[in-house]
């Protein structure tokens, strides 16, 4: 049997230096270290559309639908497992790499030249460090290709073999040493105001108005018409000189700041900055999806 046969984005993701881990920390401290670490990077695969095709020792393979559901879950795997504390002074890491393209399913397997290549760019990747080839730069929407920066052959030490390299910038851009956007006029970090627009109307939330509710229930002040959302799906409020967005919700939250992979929130919290969307439920790349826009000003 020759196998179905469809395009994919296939995914590689590690626990970076598990070898030192164990050696440090001894098998059953570095066993129970991994494992954490593949429970949150499976919460990632979750949560963009993915479907873990294996787990071998300390690295898992996925396939997902789109390359920017490949993106976002790789984003969202690195900021899972780089939240994990450090274990007997060792912080983890992993390393991630995807690729999209043909691919053969057959009783079970993932099979093609695509395996190999997400494979490769997995083993190119440092700690902490997402790769992607360019043919799948290039097919990414044109906001994720904002989150992508080509790198110098030299960098790879000539392991790509001729295959050219795109790097996702999944931290903030100040991490990178990267030129940040400049912040509109009048936009403070403290002692600032949140806007949030959904349907057509905007509510602001400030010292005198500090939070606010958003869900399927009419009571709520942004009241979410999608039948996926939950009654009470989540609030944000000012905590401080911060607004603090927190999921209360079944099927989760998804976030984008602008320039960033969108994250995914199920009962976890996450300070809003700048500006971005939010959406219920659903990612908002989605076609149906339904989502509010905020910024702070």
């Amino acid at each position: 049997m020759s196998g179905k046969e469809s395009e994919l984005s296939i995914l590689f993701a590690g626990v970076s230096g598990s070898s030192r881990l164990y050696e440090k920390l001894g098998k059953t401290e570095a066993l129970h270290a991994v494992d954490r670490c593949l429970k949150r990077m499976e919460r990632g695969v979750d949560g963009f559309r993915g479907r873990i095709v294996k787990t071998v020792g300390d690295e898992l393979m996925a396939v997902f639908p789109t390359p920017d559901d490949a993106l976002q879950a790789a984003g969202e795997m690195q900021q899972r497992v780089g939240d994990l504390p450090p274990v007997s002074g060792v912080k983890l890491a992993i390393r991630v790499g995807f690729h999209h393209g043909a691919v053969r399913e057959e009783g079970g397997e993932v099979l093609g030249e695509s395996v190999t290549t997400a494979a490769h760019l997995a083993g190119l990747a440092k700690a902490g460090q997402v790769l992607t080839s360019a043919a799948t730069q290039a097919v990414l929407s044109p906001l994720q290709q904002l989150s992508t920066r080509g790198l110098d052959p030299l960098a790879l030490k000539d392991r790509a073999d001729g295959l050219r390299v795109f790097e996702v910038v999944w931290q903030d851009a100040a991490d990178f040493g990267l030129p940040s956007a400049p912040r509109p006029a009048g936009r403070a970090d403290a002692g600032g105001r949140l806007r949030v627009r959904y349907a057509g109307e905007a509510i602001v939330l400030d010292e005198s108005s500090p939070a606010l509710n958003m869900g399927r229930d009419p009571a709520c002040e942004v009241a979410v018409r999608d039948r996926r959302a939950s009654r009470n799906h989540a609030r944000i409020e000012r905590r401080g000189e911060h607004f603090v967005l927190a999921d209360q919700s079944t099927n989760g939250t998804f976030v984008t700041f602008v320039g960033e992979p969108e994250r995914f929130l199920r009962h976890e919290e996450l300070v809003l900055r700048d500006s971005g969307m939010i959406a219920f439920a659903a990612s908002a790349s989605s076609p149906d999806a339904d989502y509010a826009e905020f910024e702070l000003f």
